[in-house]
């Protein structure tokens, strides 16, 4: 005889089940130990225990339905009342009677939650039928006309209601829609007409834009397309294919202009630039008169280099102000120079010779000072300015210290 605590084998090969109402013969072993025989009916109640292990993961992390797992609870039920295994049969039970409650109160919770959900659906539905309503007025065509087909997406989605109320909803619904639909199809009626009279003028203006397009007016001309830059927007669109080309035949016969215009730009800039390159030349001429050892040879030097600057002729823009104030420093030292010439035969000038020499020393030090500072921020173009301003004023103080001098002697 053998037994464990769930069960035990007679001597005769029955297998015997303990219960809380006693013992229940659940079968017989006679091709084995008694053992064996244990082990066979605790594997089978292993089994019954995997089973129910089984429904409780569907019923707790499954979307099993109530009546499902209600069918399948039953037949367990009736499979542990009597079965042929040995093992704790009265925790299966309660586990079982366990599982029943959670059934039932699932079942509960997804009453509650259809009866939720329907009235959440109904309230859905009756705001989507108020936002349709409210956008059937709307002229904005095309957010409008994607929201409500967005509307529809989403109705669709939600559950359907009652036959009655769900027809009266999707009636107003629909309603909406085809107002808008109405008022949107009115609109781009509208639209299509004034689509060609924007095609007509557009034409017009191509015309104009083509024919001005070999000019070489450039001043006149650039502000005539401009004008008719501005006409163009005014006249509004044409239909898409007529507007893009339309507009491919305005922008090219502007292109054509305004490319002729650049490459005309292009041509006097670069004349422009060798100017500049002369002008540079000439300066170096200029500047080699400085310090004035000879005021009249210097005078005659800076007229021969005067008339050849003018016929050189115009230089870039950017250039002018430092090539001008580069001669106007040598002109301004020549000037200078003859009224320091004057002055040394005024019997005034020799006090005021040593006054101005002074004051040429006090310049001449301020504007080293300032080239120093410009030096050291790095400003280069207030560098060469002051270089150029203090190369002209140091001649001045050079001249009339020799002025000075002379008056001494």
């Amino acid at each position: 005889m053998s037994s464990d605590p769930w069960g035990r084998v007679d001597e005769q090969g029955n297998v015997y089940v303990r219960t809380a109402e006693g013992e229940r013969l659940v079968g017989s072993w006679q091709a084995g130990s008694p053992d064996e025989a244990l082990a066979y009916f605790e594997r089978k109640y292993q089994g019954l225990e995997a089973e129910i292990g089984l429904l409780e993961h569907r019923v707790r992390k499954t979307d099993l339905g109530a009546k499902d797992a209600q069918t399948a609870l039953e037949h367990l039920r009736a499979q542990v009342t009597e079965a042929h295994a040995v093992g704790d049969l009265a925790s299966l039970a309660e586990r079982l009677e366990t599982l029943s409650g959670e059934i039932e109160s699932r079942q509960a919770e997804r009453k509650a939650a259809r009866a939720k959900a329907q009235d959440d659906a109904r309230t859905a539905k009756e705001k989507l039928v108020a936002e349709a309503e409210q956008l059937a007025e709307s002229t904005q065509w095309r957010e409008a006309g994607d929201r409500l087909r967005a509307l529809v997406d989403i109705w669709k989605g939600l559950p359907r209601l009652d036959r009655k109320s769900d027809d009266e909803l999707w009636h107003r619904f629909s309603h909406a829609r085809s107002v808008f639909s109405k008022h949107r199809k009115a609109h781009f009626a509208t639209l299509d007409a004034e689509r060609e009279s924007a095609r007509t003028a557009k034409e017009k203006l191509v015309a104009e834009a083509e024919a001005l397009s070999g000019s070489v007016e450039w001043g006149d001309t650039a502000s005539a397309y401009r004008d008719l830059m501005a006409r163009w927007k005014a006249a509004g669109r044409a239909q898409r294919d007529a507007e893009e080309e339309l507009w491919a035949r305005f922008r090219g016969a502007q292109d054509v202009f305004f490319q002729a215009r650049a490459a005309a730009f292009s041509e006097r800039d670069a004349e422009q630039g060798e100017n500049q390159k002369l002008k540079e030349a000439l300066l170096v001429e200029a500047e080699a008169i400085l310090p004035i050892t000879d005021l009249k040879a210097a005078k005659a030097a800076l007229r021969d280099i005067s008339e050849r600057w003018e016929a050189i002729g115009h230089v870039p823009r950017d250039a002018r102000p430092k090539l001008d104030g580069r001669l106007n420093t040598v002109e301004r030292a020549i000037r200078e120079a003859e009224d320091a010439e004057w002055k040394r035969s005024n019997p005034e000038a020799k006090a005021r010779a040593a006054g101005m020499t002074g004051l040429l020393q006090a310049a001449v030090d301020k504007l080293q000072a300032d080239l120093d500072k410009a030096r050291a921020a790095g400003n280069a173009g207030k560098v060469a300015k002051l270089e150029a301003e203090l190369a002209g004023r140091q001649a001045l103080l050079d001249q009339a210290q020799k002025s000075l001098q002379e008056f001494s002697g």
